[in-house]
């Protein structure tokens, strides 16, 4: 049965903001305490999810979670009114506060891990949100995100919903942003190649020394399992320590694929030569297309500052691919020369896309980041919740509930005020009826 890849990105929520809280993440430490535009992040990301759209992608759109989520801070002993926890967590435990009003599920990418039916022993896709627990701002997420998922997917004959891994550090769980899938058509069994950035149960094994690798192995494994995967078709591979330590923290910032074309910097694994060996082993009748970039062509800090690989790389037909890339990879002059002569080299990619992420790339997020790719047959498209799909109507739709809803400055001293809150909670809940969900959001289940 034919299958197609819908990207489903993020939609950038009403408290978008930078609180710097992503030890790690460079662009995010760099840019703490900025003020941000919530209004035109949201409409930076609704720009290319509908210009993609018009380029034939299939193309869907992702809610964003509930910002500030004050059952948290009341969680950790702040009392009293709404606007009284607030105010109390603005003077007691601004980091605190800041952490629960983080946008951060706009990067749909760490949302969960997603295998096909046709990868999967039960013959349904299967979802696994991330617990994201190396980061408290993003640990809060997951039990939102399981509810979307299934709003999203609700049939159980064709989806598999799963929670997220227990919240501990040996079983750190980043979803797709350390997933690729390798295949010939969508359609087709593939090859799931699993990063991570260290043995939590090995203390001999190597790790990044400076910043902490957020991906386990056992992690990894255990969603392997849990989707039903078959071990002849899975590849795990460990991230660079060293390029962690560079600002990596993701594996979708130094390494991207689609189909049966991996494109990926020489320092993006620890043993690449092994991981090659075993995916072109494994992928057997489907030829693996590997564009390696090399250290003299672009540096792994030049290929941080630009979100080269932190890319979509999109199929326009079976012998045409795209290459989604945020402006900035225009700016960094050794990652604009390799981009020309890779479009010149007559390789599999043949189309450069260039968007103005800023709002985004500020807070250390580009075009992969914000979306969650989900391959879905005719049947289990049916059954999936069509209200999401991009098109004319919901991209005017959605741009006028941004400019009804969302403010145009962020600060941090914005946080304790109880009207950014009540704003929120109206968006979403509007926002429910536009995409036709159930009660998803914690103020919608009281």
């Amino acid at each position: 049965m034919p299958a197609y890849e819908f990207n489903y990105d993020g939609l950038v929520g009403p408290t978008h903001n930078y609180a710097g809280l992503s030890f790690g993440n460079i662009a995010s430490e760099k840019n703490l305490k900025n003020v941000s535009n919530p209004r035109l992040a949201a409409k930076q990301g609704l720009k290319k999810m509908k210009a993609l759209a018009d380029k034939g992608i299939k193309q869907a759109v992702l809610p964003p979670q509930q910002r500030p989520d004050i059952s948290v801070l009341r969680q950790l002993g702040f009392s009293g009114s709404d606007a009284h926890v607030l105010t109390k967590a603005a003077k007691q435990a601004p980091g605190l506060l800041a952490s629960v009003y983080s946008a951060s599920s706009m990067w749909t990418a760490n949302a969960a891990t997603v295998s096909p039916s046709a990868d999967t022993g039960d013959k349904r896709v299967h979802f696994t949100a991330a617990n994201l627990n190396a980061k408290f701002h993003r640990s809060i997420e997951h039990q939102t995100t399981t509810r979307i998922l299934r709003a999203l997917f609700p049939d159980e004959n064709h989806f598999a919903h799963h929670p997220a891994l227990p919240g501990v550090a040996q079983l750190g769980d980043e979803g797709a942003a350390n997933h690729n899938r390798m295949c010939g058509h969508y359609g087709e069994p593939g090859v799931e190649l699993f990063v991570y950035g260290q043995e939590a149960f090995n203390a001999s094994a190597l790790k990044p020394k400076r910043y902490p690798a957020r991906q386990t192995l056992e992690a990894s494994q255990a969603v392997a399992r849990l989707h039903q995967l078959e071990p002849e078709r899975v590849v795990f591979a460990q991230q660079h320590p060293e390029v962690i330590d560079a600002g990596v923290f993701h594996n979708d910032v130094i390494a991207v694929s689609n189909r049966d074309v991996l494109f990926y910097h020489e320092q993006a694994f620890l043993d690449t030569s092994k991981v090659l060996i075993e995916l072109r082993q494994k992928m057997g009748t489907h030829a693996l297309k590997a564009i390696c970039v090399k250290g003299d062509e672009v540096s792994v800090g030049d290929a941080v500052q630009s979100y080269l690989f932190n890319s979509q790389l999109l199929s326009i037909d079976d012998k045409h691919m795209l290459l989604v890339v945020p402006q900035e990879c225009r700016q960094v002059s050794s990652v604009s020369r390799y981009l020309n002569r890779l479009i010149a080299s007559g390789g599999p990619i043949k189309e450069l896309e260039f968007f103005d992420l800023k709002q985004s790339m500020q807070n250390g997020g580009g075009p992969a980041c914000l979306r969650l790719r989900v391959v879905l047959n005719e049947a289990e498209l049916k059954a999936a919740n069509s209200k999401v799909m991009m098109n004319d109507a919901l991209f005017e739709t959605l741009n006028a509930w941004v400019d009804k809803h969302y403010r145009d400055e962020l600060a941090q001293s914005d946080m304790a005020d109880i009207r950014l809150y009540q704003e929120t909670i109206t968006a979403l809940d509007e926002l429910s009826q536009i995409l036709g969900l159930d009660a998803v959001y914690p103020f919608q289940l009281v």
